[in-house]
């Protein structure tokens, strides 16, 4: 392990890699995945499984991955397990060197599995206190140089980061939505028979896809929903004229205020429609937005599978999984909505339901797998609520 250090020289001849942060700090390591130099906000994730998804999950665009868990590639990778077609992640911070993988679902290693993604990673990093670093002062601007030759210009190197400008102010879901209108009938995977399809739908969903996961789209099809899947820029006439018995909104990257520029003006038009609607994350905090409430930019974030949030509704806490940077002000929601979930580590807003509409939605993942199926009970309760709207 390399600790940190502003020396411009690295400590020995094997370093292939070199972490630079914003105010001058390197971290040297060794490189993972593609030669290639990346910038992005570093943040950390508390996960111990799903590294993969991680990586791949759109939420995570303009970001750098710090995983505080140690033995991040020791299962391998496959091509079942992914969020979207392409690592969405800017770059990936692990402690132990990559070992050789071990599960029966394994196809590739995760170095092989980088590098023919052009993902860019460095090892031999000390997490813990580069993760204390971030809890202390926020997430910080950083670059990932791999360079197999060992040579670094940290000049360059650190100026880039400064320059980066952050992800306040910034609209990424426009960057990672889909471009064109498409079907999806793929349910929740199973050992037993893997992905299967619905063949027998419920109700119709049109899902807005702001960076949306897979496997949300798989609950959703697996609770009995036809699902459309439609661009972040469709407007509220494009997504009314496909008649749709509920509407979702997706999660994603970014700044809601920035992609809410033009995802409120629709959100409030389907509001004003009484279609049943699902929020999670950044759909979340844009829906927030579209009713009056704000949002802000969290000092570290919270992103890891160990969140405990408790749901005013049944009275239990749940063990969830969350990213995201910023959050809704809970004190400026609006008298037409009501508190239904908070955080029980900080006290946050996780989730909120209108008074007057059939309309909620939740900060966290419910389609990730912590507790492990704490929250899967969100999407029967949105097929319920269109089944009595109907």
């Amino acid at each position: 392990m390399i600790t940190e250090n502003k020396d411009h020289i690295p400590p020995h001849k094997n370093i292939t890699a070199a972490l630079v942060l914003a105010d001058g700090s390197i971290f040297w390591g060794y490189g993972v995945g593609a030669t290639d130099t990346i910038v992005g906000e570093v943040c950390f994730n508390t996960s111990i499984t799903g590294y993969q998804e991680i990586l791949t999950d759109p939420s995570y665009a303009g970001q750098i991955v710090t995983f505080t868990f140690p033995h991040i590639g020791n299962v391998g990778t496959n091509d079942q397990d992914l969020e979207s077609t392409v690592p969405a992640a800017r770059g990936l911070i692990i402690r132990e060197d990559i070992t050789a993988p071990s599960n029966f679902r394994n196809r590739t290693t995760l170095q092989n599995w980088c590098t023919a993604r052009s993902l860019v990673g460095i090892s031999g990093i000390d997490t813990r206190r580069l993760t204390r670093r971030i809890r202390e002062q926020g997430a910080p601007s950083g670059v990932i140089c791999h360079s197999p030759d060992g040579t670094f210009d940290i000049p360059a190197l650190m100026k880039q980061a400064q320059s980066w400008p952050g992800l306040e102010g910034m609209d990424l879901a426009a960057e990672v939505s889909c471009t064109e209108t498409y079907q999806w009938s793929e349910k929740r995977w199973t050992l037993e028979n893997g992905y299967q399809n619905n063949d027998t739908p419920k109700a119709h969903i049109v899902a807005v896809d702001y960076g949306v996961k897979r496997n949300i789209l798989r609950c959703l099809a697996t609770v009995g929903a036809r699902i459309t899947v439609v661009p972040a820029t469709a407007t509220a006439e494009d997504i009314l004229a496909l008649n749709p018995d509920g509407i979702f909104l997706s999660n994603g990257p970014g700044d809601p205020a920035a992609t809410g520029e033009y995802a409120i003006p629709v959100i409030r038009k389907l509001l004003d429609s009484n279609i049943p609607m699902f929020g999670i994350c950044l759909g979340y905090q844009m829906l927030a937005l579209a009713i009056g409430a704000k949002t802000s930019k969290m000092h570290q974030g919270h992103r890891g599978a160990n969140h405990p949030v408790m749901d005013f509704n049944t009275n239990k806490v749940e063990i969830t999984s969350m990213n995201h940077g910023f959050m809704v002000d809970k004190d400026s929601l609006p008298d037409s909505a009501r508190i239904s979930h908070i955080s029980l580590f900080d006290q946050t807003l996780c989730g909120f339901e209108l008074k007057d509409k059939p309309v909620f939605s939740v900060q966290h993942h419910p389609e990730a797998s912590p507790g492990p199926q704490d929250s899967h009970y969100l999407f029967d309760r949105f097929m319920e609520l269109i089944a009595k709207h109907a």
